[in-house]
């Protein structure tokens, strides 16, 4: 055809044309490959729908992004575990999903219905492959993809380690490689519908990429997200429902170090500011401390026994725990005397929100090793915060120590600055240890009587038979103080007894005729140490839903006064197996607690008899290392 004699009408027209007909030429296309195997009309017919069926659920924008032609090839020489498998521009299926798919249609019937399932998800893997690897992909190489995927990026070492996603996974396969989580994931974002829900930050990262899917109607998704956290009792747990509307803001809480070789650099946790129900977000909810919330990375020692080899070797498992703000103040503050600093992090909205869905996923999916030098708790938060919040994955938060990450935190002006101490105290920013408020309440005893001790460490070094006596010569002022001094000797004794009753159970040493009951703590603290694990593997992924939330709240309520009774007989029993003197010093500091307690619900009179059981105790600390 001569252009050049055609009328200015029909250049019109064909301008029109070409128009029309170049988003064909780009639009992404499958063929159906002729050649062997030979297929018949019908199958033909079954691969040609499954084709419009698959290419009909892909977003929009990558359909007509570029001009790609793909062929399906049914193959019959793949390895029977093995649906698919793309090489070059040939997406290779199992020609034994065929004669299925001919039954009829993806409704017809329930064997139908599967196998048009797995051969819709097999193609679309497949594809998933191919885009990736052409021009308009390298999705599963882009760094914001490796971190929600779970390729994190370590601090001491270049590239990313391995991924540890895997306690709630919809296809373990996933987790061989970017390029197949990439894959896999396409699946499920293309065909499920609870996507959204379950892997929240991982679909939006899909929606911004390449685009909604079609053909889905995806779940409207729960506000709240669950996460099982830690009663005040070791071992019981409850499923809470957070709504992230309630979370104000989220600091950055820090245990100061101490002298221990785990615990030198501080303790990096995460405090959700949680408003009471009904409030409206705002400075105010910083005072409903009852609600606020602690995330908080440990190595939960499986083996009851924490140590700096096996610490540095990885032999831990590392978890993402939500403990009640008032337990991790009193661990730290009175149990041991470490003081915890507490500091608003310069979030948006969105961020918070991200923070916590990532959290979440955090809770229920991570199986990750604890490494006291390269994946401690200060890694582990700033991974969770830079994974979050794209903004703060930018910034440079992978510090190998607490008070470095509190450093980078503030240099990259994403946390406040300190505050003056005396503000901080009155503002709920910093909780003081309790050693100097010990010394304050020792000087008032020391000033009524002459205590054989210059300070609270030589009193608690003492007998407890031997501070007996003075507290027999004590008036109403000193009878209160020495109760909080013998109260912190209780605490001291049972964070002994329990390392000692520790020792002795790892060395294969003392068996406890209560063993039974150990056993099943341990099985019970599984709620805190992997939820995800509850619920069975096979048996959903990513967040809970509806469903497994229901499931799981029913199987915490159950297991709660059965753990009860189990704890208190197995802390009778430990006890009983200390070594004698050790167990004679707990009996004392015991019998002490009795005798004060009861002199000063008598209005400081007469002692009379001692009571046969001690009013307040606290459970022994089998599991979950701090920091």
């Amino acid at each position: 055809m001569n252009l050049r004699r055609l009328p200015p009408a029909r250049w019109l027209a064909v301008l029109l044309l070409l128009c029309a007909a170049a988003p064909l030429q780009a639009a992404l296309r499958i063929e159906l490959q002729a050649g062997a195997p030979a297929l018949d009309s019908a199958q033909v017919v079954a691969s040609q729908q499954l084709i419009d069926d698959v290419l009909a659920r892909i977003p929009a924008g990558i359909e007509a992004s570029g001009a790609l032609t793909l062929q399906l090839r049914w193959r019959d020489d793949l390895p029977g575990h093995v649906q698919g498998r793309a090489r070059g521009r040939e997406l290779g299926l199992d020609k034994r999903l065929l004669p299925l798919l001919l039954q009829g249609d993806s409704a017809s019937s329930d064997a139908s219905a599967q196998a048009w399932r797995q051969a819709r998800a097999a193609l679309i893997h497949e594809l998933g492959h191919a885009l990736d690897r052409s021009a308009i992909g390298g999705w599963s190489a882009q760094p914001r993809f490796l971190d929600l995927a779970g390729w994190q990026q370590r601090p001491l070492w270049p590239g990313r380690g391995r991924n540890h996603f895997s306690l709630r996974s919809p296809d373990r396969y996933e987790l061989e490689s970017p390029t197949e989580f990439f894959a896999v994931n396409l699946e499920h974002y293309l065909l499920d519908p609870a996507y959204a829900c379950r892997r929240p930050l991982l679909h939006a990262w899909f929606v911004e990429n390449l685009g909604a899917p079609r053909q889905l109607d995806v779940l409207q998704c729960p506000q709240a997200l669950p996460f099982m956290q830690a009663g005040e009792q070791e071992g019981l747990a409850d499923l809470l429902d957070l709504d992230p509307a309630r979370v104000y803001e989220i600091d950055y809480l820090l245990a100061e170090g101490n002298e221990k070789l785990m615990s030198r650099w501080g303790h990096s946790m995460l405090r959700l500011v949680v408003c009471a129900p009904g409030r409206e977000p705002g400075p105010a909810c910083r005072m409903d401390l009852q609600y606020h919330l602690v995330l908080s990375f440990r190595a939960f020692v499986g083996d009851v026994q924490i140590s700096s080899w096996r610490g540095l070797t990885g032999s831990y498992p590392s978890r993402l725990f939500v403990l009640p703000l008032s337990r991790v103040i009193e661990e730290y503050t009175k149990v041991e005397l470490r003081g915890v600093s507490s500091t608003p992090l310069r979030l948006q909205r969105d961020e918070i929100n991200a923070v916590l869905q990532q959290a979440a996923r955090l809770h229920w999916d991570y199986d990750g090793r604890y490494y006291f030098i390269s994946n401690n708790c200060a890694v582990e938060t700033g991974k969770l915060l830079g994974d979050g919040a794209p903004r703060l994955g930018s910034a440079d938060l992978l510090s190998i120590t607490p008070t470095g990450l509190l450093h980078s935190l503030r240099a990259e002006a994403l946390a406040d600055p300190p505050r003056d101490r005396a503000q901080a105290l009155r503002g709920g920013y910093y909780f003081e240890s309790a050693a100097a408020h010990y010394a304050l309440v020792f000087d008032i005893a020391r000033k009524a009587l002459p205590l054989p001790a210059n300070n609270v460490e030589a009193w608690l070094a003492l007998p407890p038979a031997q501070r007996r006596r003075w507290m027999q010569q004590a008036d109403d002022q000193v009878l209160a103080a020495m109760l909080l001094l013998e109260q912190a000797a209780w605490r001291r004794g049972e964070v002994a007894a329990a390392d000692v009753l520790k020792r002795s159970l790892l060395a294969g040493g003392k068996r406890l005729p209560e063993m039974a009951d150990f056993q099943a703590l341990m099985e019970r603290s599984a709620v805190l140490l992997a939820p995800g694990s509850l619920l069975g593997q096979g048996q959903g992924y990513g967040i809970p839903d509806a469903d497994e939330r229901e499931r799981l709240s029913a199987e915490v309520a159950a297991g709660a006064g059965p753990a009860r009774q189990q704890w208190k007989a197995l802390r009778e029993a430990a006890l009983a197996a200390l070594p004698g003197a050790q167990r004679a010093r707990m009996e004392q500091i015991e019998s002490n607690l009795l005798y004060l307690r009861q002199r000063l619900r008598l209005g400081y009179g007469t002692p009379s008899g001692e009571a046969a059981t001690l009013d307040e105790r606290r459970p022994d600390r089998f599991s979950g290392e701090r920091g």
